[in-house]
């Protein structure tokens, strides 16, 4: 068996130094061209190839980055993580996913453990001291954390609720109802001025009765449907924060006897890929998700390029409306 070449072999070949060969070949922009030269002649020559644990393990650097979102099993995280993949891949990076929601003490040493160069955040809820501890570069996506200065990548959430008021105003509704998400989420927070500013937009305020409780999860939308079912003056359209809670309202509504859009009107959030396909299929707000794991991505890995240096910049994607089945003019 031909013996493995080594660095020695490949100074001895180019005659220079086994410190020239390694400077070569992590900076080569800092060697002269001739000595580049004759190291990367030396190298084809005799076959070398870098052992990418050695150096990695000399640099300190995991060449991975790690994905860390709350409730993994939440269908909406898959296109933005296949983006994610994608584009870390073709950095020669690994991606590792983590729930935030079963993580518990770990969280604390996340980045500081030396598996990751670099942290895309899904989850505004952590305590922002702890999230700026982790000594590595972090991007926050879709939700962002108040009281920690981080780069950003999220929707215009806001904006895209303010689409779905828009929608149902024009089709004759008067009367609408919200479902939001859990009152200490940055979403709901946003979700829910979109949905004032869209009905003062219009002249129309919102009746508190009209404004109930969820948790962006189907049994939540199950329930604000029953809440909404038992009101004497209910909403003729209902907006859900977001396309798992639209579903449930919906399928709890049908088993009531009360149906979609015939008796109500019901807009999500998100587009993810079962609402074109639902029954009816769903009107909802689409965010950009591939577009969000793309740049995502792309601003973590410039930042470790940099050197770890990372803007504290939100950059917001423009959502839009898709219209589907789920939405049509009031009952008479």
């Amino acid at each position: 068996m031909k013996p493995t070449a080594r660095i020695a072999d490949v100074a001895r070949a180019a005659g220079v130094s086994t410190a020239t060969v390694s400077r070569t070949l992590s900076s080569p922009d800092r060697v002269g061209k001739e000595t580049r030269d004759k190291v990367l002649r030396a190298v084809e020559a005799i076959g070398y190839r870098v052992n990418a644990a050695a150096r990695d393990l000399r640099s300190r650097r995991a060449r991975a980055i790690t994905v860390l979102a709350p409730n993994l099993a939440n269908t909406f995280f898959s296109r933005i993580f296949a983006s994610v993949q994608e584009v870390a891949g073709a950095a020669g990076l690994t991606v590792q996913i983590s729930d935030s929601l079963v993580e518990g003490e770990r969280l604390a040493v996340f980045g500081r453990d030396g598996r990751s160069d670099g942290i895309l955040l899904f989850d505004g809820g952590l305590d922002a001291e702890m999230v700026t501890g982790w000594g590595v570069p972090v991007v926050m996506v879709c939700e962002w954390i108040d009281a920690a200065d981080l780069a950003c990548v999220g929707t215009d959430n806001a904006g895209g609720l303010g689409l779905a008021v828009d929608h149902l105003v024009a089709l004759g509704h008067r009367h609408l109802a919200f479902v939001g998400g859990p009152a200490c989420n940055v979403l709901s927070r946003e979700r829910l001025r979109g949905f004032r500013e869209g009905l003062a937009r219009h002249g129309l305020t919102a009746d508190p009765a009209s404004l109930l409780s969820g948790d962006f999860t189907m049994e939540s939308g199950a329930r604000a449907a029953r809440v909404w079912a038992a009101q004497p003056a209910r909403a003729s359209a209902v907006i859900c924060a977001s396309d798992e809670c639209a579903f449930g309202f919906i399928s709890e509504a049908d088993r009531m006897g009360l149906r979609c859009p015939a008796d109500v009107s019901v807009v999500g959030f998100d587009d993810v890929e079962f609402s074109e396909r639902y029954i009816p299929p769903l009107t909802t707000v689409h965010q950009p998700r591939a577009a969000l794991g793309r740049q995502a991505a792309e601003m973590l890995i410039g930042g470790l390029r940099a050197g770890g240096t990372l803007a504290a910049a939100r950059h917001v994607l423009p959502s839009r409306l898709v219209v589907r089945g789920s939405t049509a003019p009031p009952p008479d």
